[in-house]
């Protein structure tokens, strides 16, 4: 059974996988959402800045924002003991 995420585990595994940039399709496949859902957190993460989208390109950039993001991130999830495979799932081959 497929592990519940919450809105804070699902930006941050957006924000990992566009860190070198990456296209709508690649992401949705790579984080396991559905159209609908990559639609709502991509128009979130963008209006944040915490994603840029390149001009002229369907592909979508994680910001020096989002790397923050990233970090607090997964800082409180070290305060909290929690394992870091929900960030893992998303590099799985």
């Amino acid at each position: 059974m497929r592990e519940v995420r919450n809105r804070w585990d699902i930006m941050a595994e957006i924000l990992r996988v566009a860190a070198m940039g990456e296209t709508k399709t690649h992401i949705m496949y790579k984080c396991g959402l559905s159209v609908k859902q990559l639609r709502n957190y991509l128009v979130l993460l963008l209006d944040r800045g915490f994603l840029n989208k390149e001009d002229g390109s369907t592909v979508y950039v994680t910001t020096s924002k989002g790397h923050t993001f990233i970090k607090a991130y997964d800082k409180l999830l070290e305060l909290d003991g929690t394992s870091f495979e929900v960030q893992k799932r998303c590099f799985k081959e």
